[in-house]
């Protein structure tokens, strides 16, 4: 049973938080539910070390399935925490990449009609970053991402502007800053994405392991 209330869990919504009566309790038990059942799964081996595939499949899968379950909650702490402490930036995974594009033709038409000198700058420090999304495992643990280095040749370029041109280099700067900001998001919320595929399927599979080892068992004990 508890096995079997541990798939319902990415139903959870459809259920109506049935029958836990809210999302966070549904959490807190997919959590500590599975931690038990590779608890009853290691008690089931009589801790001792597997003999054959099966035995050695079920003991690896419930515990990568309970690795990955801790660093799951681990993400789904922390990255909320970094992005609301350091990103002002808020949108949705799948719309950053349509965003990052309607920044640069934003910056294009900035850049466009202004000095040799602007351009060049535009062309050189700016347009290639703006090109794509730029993802970094390296925003999981700084979340700016060395935002203050890489908007430096901004500062360093504002001498080299007449004065008619230094609020089109601080739009710009604006600019690039957001997108640096999404790029940040972009990763991180990634990174949750890219964990789903490390848990999910394994302990998928788990579950459809120890239903088959039940039916198996249940089968010798009344066969005839």
């Amino acid at each position: 049973m508890l096995v079997f209330i541990q798939v319902l869990y990415p139903l959870r919504r459809r259920l109506g938080a049935f029958p836990f009566g809210t999302i966070q309790r549904w959490l807190q038990f997919h959590i500590y539910g599975g931690l038990l059942a590779c608890w009853f799964v290691l008690i089931h081996a009589g801790f001792r070390v597997p003999s054959g595939f099966v035995g050695w499949t079920l003991v690896g899968l419930a515990a990568w399935g309970a690795a990955t379950g801790l660093i799951g909650v681990w993400l789904q702490k922390w990255i909320p925490a970094m992005m609301s402490s350091g990103l002002s930036v808020v949108a949705v995974f799948d719309r950053i990449p349509g965003l990052v594009d309607g920044l640069r033709k934003e910056s294009a038409a900035l850049a466009a009609g202004s000095s040799e000198i602007f351009e060049r700058f535009y062309a050189d420090e700016v347009r290639p970053a703006l090109t794509a999304v730029t993802t970094s495992w390296d925003y999981l643990l700084d979340v700016q991402g060395g935002r203050d280095r890489r908007l430096a040749p901004f500062g360093r370029m504002l001498p080299y502007l007449a004065e008619t041109e230094r609020e089109r280099l601080a739009d710009l700067k604006a600019i690039f800053a957001e997108k640096l900001e999404l790029d940040a998001q972009y990763s991180l919320l990634r990174i949750l994405r890219v964990w789903t595929v490390f848990h999910v399927p394994p302990t998928v599979l788990l579950v459809g392991l120890i239903f088959f080892h039940i039916a198996v068992n249940v089968h010798y004990w009344w066969r005839p």
